[in-house]
């Protein structure tokens, strides 16, 4: 079974893609939002692309990752994009999907909340290849991707 995770930026949205079955990375990719686009034309740009994704990969779990409630400052475009990658998600053939932040990611992957942090950072690394070669949005879908398996 293949899982994606998803981190949105202002600007892009980040991919990964899992094998379940194999472990593996698949993809590490992203949406690039062109700066052209008015703010509906930006959502309506990545949901669409989304869906292509989830259907080109026979995707059957997600996991997004949000941001965190006590966030000391909001970025209303990433709140935005976040929301439609959950409708894109609601209204594609998914048999799970999960809102991830650091504690509920962590829980999926039956890791302590303390490590998450140094791990997305590179002080400490996880048994995934090319983990040092992963900026930390990128690091954060994997481990979202990862996650979604016990979605």
């Amino acid at each position: 079974m293949f899982a994606i995770g998803i981190r949105a930026t202002p600007k892009k949205v980040i991919f990964a893609i899992y094998d379940t079955e194999s472990q593996s990375i698949v993809a590490v990719d992203e949406i690039k939002i062109p700066i052209a686009f008015t703010t509906p034309d930006a959502l309506k740009y990545v949901r669409s692309n989304l869906l292509d994704i989830l259907r080109e990969y026979d995707i059957q779990a997600a996991g997004v990752r949000t941001t965190e409630p006590n966030a000391q400052s909001t970025n209303i475009t990433r709140i935005q994009i976040e929301g439609v990658v959950l409708e894109a998600f609601a209204s594609s053939s998914l048999k799970s999907y999960y809102i991830g932040h650091v504690s509920s990611i962590s829980a999926r992957l039956n890791m302590e909340r303390k490590d998450f942090k140094p791990m997305i950072d590179g002080a400490k690394t996880p048994a995934v290849e090319n983990w040092m070669g992963l900026n930390k949005e990128q690091r954060e879908a994997v481990f979202c991707a990862m996650g979604a398996e016990n979605a």
